[in-house]
């Protein structure tokens, strides 16, 4: 870990995220300078104001963001969908059960194999500056094998979802009340211990609103914070459940009525958009237009998952987020940053300013809205978590 304080100079827009630094909701700092101090920000505002430290890196004119929080992927897995993305792309519609090629791989997979492959993903998105990763179980659905997701997960990310409630396995198809009761009982028993979330696919083909409600109840009285997959296929219960519940957020919200989006305004249950999975299913894209203008926390994520958003970029998902869904380059920016936090409820990352921790990334760029400007171009330069340079 690092020791001693480090000044970053040179930096031609900062993010802060915080408005009281800067310009507007991003808290635009201009010619700006950050100081770290171990793991922590210790100073952030003009060039010229920043005090000494011991060390100096020079941003050479480049913006400077706080890491990407990414609060919704599934990157305990193994096996490939491939055929099943070309099928896709030739016509087929997308639908859930496709989600049981995963788990009978993932199932015979070792536990060597599934910690690399959550390593592999965490690395890649690293190297595109995302700095906190949220990671689900969801594709063992039993008990020991969901357990055995979250202790991988566990060793990557302290945020980690139980999600036994992914959809009902083949063992149980023609008994879905069997395993709502396997879920709430001795499935949420064994991964408690290594989970902060519980999250339910509250959708047709998956749970109806009654099952996902005795899910998250069952999970909030072991401590652990409600998310729910909500509204991704069709109009449902799922985002009203998510208010009711106060669960941290609400994802995906792509088929919303006006009174699911009053409820999103009027609570706080972030709506996390994830546009990986419209573009890889030709799903209809979110408004988060609508979203914002009715006052709703908007975060974007990337849903990494083998079948429906196989992608770690969250510059990819900021410059869909512009390109489809209604956000300008400021509100993608905050969206993927603090955004990201509030959907996992945390204040010490998503910004730059003292006392936050240290994550932040240069883009080889003068401005944040390169990211939306120049799509599927490696802008980022240099990635600091805890405040360590790991990129």
């Amino acid at each position: 870990m690092p020791s001693g304080t480090t000044l970053v100079t040179g930096i031609g827009v900062l993010v802060t995220n915080d408005p009281a630094l800067g310009e507007g909701p991003l808290g635009l700092v201009r010619e700006a300078a950050l100081v770290l101090d171990g793991e922590r920000v210790a100073w952030a505002g003009p060039a010229g104001r920043a005090p000494t430290a011991d060390a100096r890196v020079d941003a050479g004119g480049r913006a400077a963001l706080p890491g990407f929080v990414d609060s919704h992927t599934h990157l305990v897995f193994d096996g490939d969908r491939t055929e099943e993305f070309g099928a896709r792309m030739s016509g087929r519609p997308y639908a859930a059960g496709g989600i049981r090629t995963t788990v009978a791989a993932t199932r015979a997979a070792g536990d060597e194999r599934l910690h690399a492959n959550v390593a592999r993903y965490v690395a890649e998105a690293l190297r595109q500056g995302t700095t906190v990763v949220e990671t689900k179980s969801g594709y063992g659905l039993s008990p020991g094998e969901e357990a055995r997701a979250l202790r991988i997960a566990a060793a990557h990310t302290d945020e980690t979802t139980f999600l036994g409630a992914h959809i009902v396995p083949p063992e149980y198809e023609d008994d879905p009340a069997g395993y709502v009761a396997l879920v709430t009982g001795p499935m949420l028993d064994a991964c408690a211990p290594y989970a902060r979330w519980v999250d339910v696919f509250c959708e047709r083909g998956a749970f109806d609103g009654d099952q996902a409600r005795a899910i998250l109840t069952a999970g909030a009285a072991r401590g652990l914070v409600p998310r729910v997959h909500a509204n991704q296929l069709s109009y449902g219960p799922g985002v009203r459940l998510a208010v009711e519940l106060d669960a941290a957020s609400a994802d995906h919200c792509t088929h919303l009525t006006d009174e699911d989006v009053d409820a999103l305004a009027q609570g706080r249950t972030v709506a996390t958009l994830l546009p990986g999975a419209e573009f890889s299913t030709r799903a209809p894209w979110p408004d988060a237009r609508r979203l914002l203008d009715a006052g709703a926390t908007v975060a974007l994520s990337t849903d990494c998952n083998p079948g429906s958003s196989f992608t770690s970029s969250m510059p990819f998902c900021i410059a869909l987020a512009v390109r489809e869904m209604g956000m300008t380059p400021d509100e993608a920016v905050w969206a993927a940053t603090a955004g990201g936090a509030a959907a996992l409820r945390r204040t010490d990352v998503g910004r730059l300013a003292p006392g936050a921790r240290a994550d932040l990334l240069l883009l080889d760029a003068p401005s944040p809205v390169h990211l939306a400007y120049r799509p599927g171009v490696p802008l980022v330069s240099a990635v600091w978590r805890r405040g360590a340079r790991v990129h």
